[in-house]
């Protein structure tokens, strides 16, 4: 739900930080985390994101060092940083505004292969510098030497033992996720780290009016490329020649699309934590697919 309004002191701060005069202000749709307003002034526009400060700790920072990771690679664009900080119990976010246009069969190629040259950028080891959220939830980014250990260790392991203190998964399902522990490293070829998005479902980009691709709400890794690739596939996925000029970029190996459920794991395993129901089953078959 929208708070459909700003603090007027926010509003003021915002206004004179950045020297510049706000003359409408619309709520937009943002989620389930954030409020998220178009901010119009005389001349150009901005998005603003606003939540508490005290529920999300360090949110919008986490968010803002994505977009710079992403925005060094030089290979995709992400929307250009303006503000952020805190007021009172709020934190915001300040951002280019991005006037959206059709994500046509153009611009999806595009799209591709733009993330393949992102995930060009490589790392020595998985993990990232801080941590950083998937949705509304801490996601642990330390470093390891192979993707079977880090997915295990900071994505599968938190997640699994979160749910089951949820009671949204059972004891059962725990040995499961061992017999998927111990095969793992055999499912899959080790690549080098890349630069991952890690949310990467369809809410997640935009296409502007002149069918420039941009990515938006990263939480971003070094990571295996497949990861992203699966999770534009939950949702409805992407149109068909994203993955086609992804794959003239930077070819996957062979039997990706097998492994797609595997790394789907995780993101279905964070919406077990979020919002329960049928995703705990959705899990479960996914997983029986590698045990």
């Amino acid at each position: 739900m929208f708070k459909n309004f700003i603090p007027d002191i926010l509003l003021s701060y915002i206004q004179s930080k950045l020297n510049i005069k706000i003359i409408n202000v619309n709520a937009v749709s943002g989620g389930d985390i954030n409020d998220v307003y178009h901010l119009q002034c005389d001349d150009h526009s901005y998005l603003l994101k606003v939540n508490d400060r005290y529920k999300f700790p360090n949110m919008f920072a986490k968010e803002q060092q994505g977009l710079k990771a992403i925005r060094q690679t030089n290979a995709i664009a992400v929307p250009e940083f303006v503000l952020q900080g805190e007021l009172g119990n709020d934190s915001y976010l300040v951002l280019e505004w991005i006037n959206v246009g059709s994500a046509n069969a153009p611009a999806s190629s595009k799209l591709g292969m733009q993330l393949a040259q992102m995930h060009k950028k490589t790392n020595t080891q998985f993990g990232f510098y801080v941590d950083n959220y998937m949705g509304s939830l801490i996601q642990t980014n330390n470093w390891y030497a192979t993707w079977s250990d880090f997915f295990i260790e900071q994505r599968l392991q938190p997640m699994v033992e979160m749910a089951v203190d949820k009671k949204e998964l059972s004891r059962t399902d725990i040995h499961q996720f061992d017999q998927l522990y111990k095969k793992l490293p055999g499912l899959f070829t080790e690549e080098p780290p890349a630069l991952l998005h890690g949310d990467l479902w369809g809410g997640n980009y935009l296409i502007d009016t002149s069918g420039k691709p941009y990515l938006i709400d990263p939480a971003v890794s070094y990571g295996n490329r497949e990861f992203d690739i699966a999770m534009t596939t939950l949702f409805g996925g992407f149109d068909r020649a994203f993955y086609e000029a992804y794959n003239q970029e930077f070819p996957l190996r062979p039997g990706w699309q097998q492994r797609l459920k595997l790394w789907n794991l995780y993101p279905l395993l964070v919406h077990v934590n979020l919002f329960g129901g049928m995703y705990a089953n959705e899990v479960r078959d996914n997983l029986a697919a590698f045990i």
